[in-house]
Formats: structure tokens, sequence, C-alpha cells
């Protein structure tokens, strides 16, 4: 339901959604639009004096959204031909590392997505790969198929796996910060 309260920052109009949540969540979405995810025992007045004590926060979010509005869409990711044309020579360079390990090829399966670059599952021999890492620089396509490649060995983001990437891929934290704010 749509609300509108006055604040110390002016007028706040705000998406109120009562759901199954423990906590009063706000969430200032890149468009600039307020959204707020309540307890279903939370009153109205309890939520609405949360969004005036955040205010503040709100403002300067939305004036951080504004500053980081692409100026151009993203293109289209290229078709799947072609994002395998990219892909695959990097997704042979580092099979035979890990083939002991997953016992036979991995399934490669092609997505757009939207938080992320991959996504490995090494129970089904499986990484998914965001159609839209076609456009990033090769060195960071690289990374991501390295990173994925890895959770066959290690399946979360501990120490060791690090260590393997650090060993693998010296400068993995110099190509990880290529991807930064390519997603939107």
């Amino acid at each position: 339901m749509d609300c509108q309260i006055n604040t110390s920052a002016g007028p706040l109009t705000f998406e109120l959604t009562y759901k199954k949540v423990k906590n009063i969540n706000l969430r200032v979405r890149p468009d600039g639009t307020v959204t707020v995810s309540a307890p279903r025992r939370a009153g109205r007045a309890a939520v609405e004096r949360f969004v005036r004590e955040k205010a503040d926060w709100i403002a300067r979010a939305r004036e951080r959204a504004v500053q980081h509005t692409p100026a151009d869409p993203l293109p289209p990711p290229p078709d799947d031909a072609a994002c395998m044309a990219i892909f695959s020579p990097y997704l042979e360079r580092y099979y035979p590392l890990f083939a002991p390990t997953i016992g036979g090829r991995p399934v490669i399966r092609l997505k757009t997505l939207h938080s992320m670059w991959g996504c490995c599952r090494p129970a089904k021999r499986e990484i998914t790969l965001n159609r839209m890492l076609a456009l990033a620089p090769r060195e960071a396509v690289e990374y991501v198929i390295l990173h994925e490649y890895l959770h066959f060995w290690y399946p979360d983001h501990g120490k060791s796996f690090h260590q393997a990437f650090d060993r693998l891929m010296p400068d993995n934290r110099q190509r990880r910060a290529l991807l930064r704010g390519l997603l939107r």
C-alpha cells in the first residue's frame, strides 16, 4: 500500500508491504522510490516512526541513486553462440586442472542474471554463467570462470578458496575490480 508522511526532509511517499519478516526493512530502489516491508505485528504508527527516523538516510540514498543512474541502458546480451565463443577458451583452459574432481565435463548453462556473474552447483556438475559477462573485459571473464571452477574444490569462499585463487591467479583482486559497476 502507498503511504505518505511528513518528515524533517519533507514529504515522503513509500510503498508498505506487511510480510513474514522479523524487522522493519527499508530500501531505496535505483529509481529513488522507497519500499518498506514490516512484520504483520508492526502497527502503522511504528512503521511511520521508523521511516521518519531514517528520513535523512533516505535523502542521502536517493541522492546517490540519482548520481549512479546510468545515462545509457545496458546493451542486450549476446546470443548463446557468441557467449560460448567467448567463454569456451577459458572453460577449456581450466577444465584439465579440475577434471579429476569433477568426474566429467560440467554442464555449462547461460542465463541473463541481474545480481551475479556466475554460479556453480558441484553436486550437479553445473556452472551457470551470466550472458552479460560476455560484455566484460576478457580478464574479468577468465576471473569468473576460474572462480566457478574453484567451487568444485571449495564450496564456500573460505581461506582455502582464496589461497587457491591467489595461487592460480595472483591478480584476481584486480580482475574482480573490473566487474564492479557493470551489473545494474
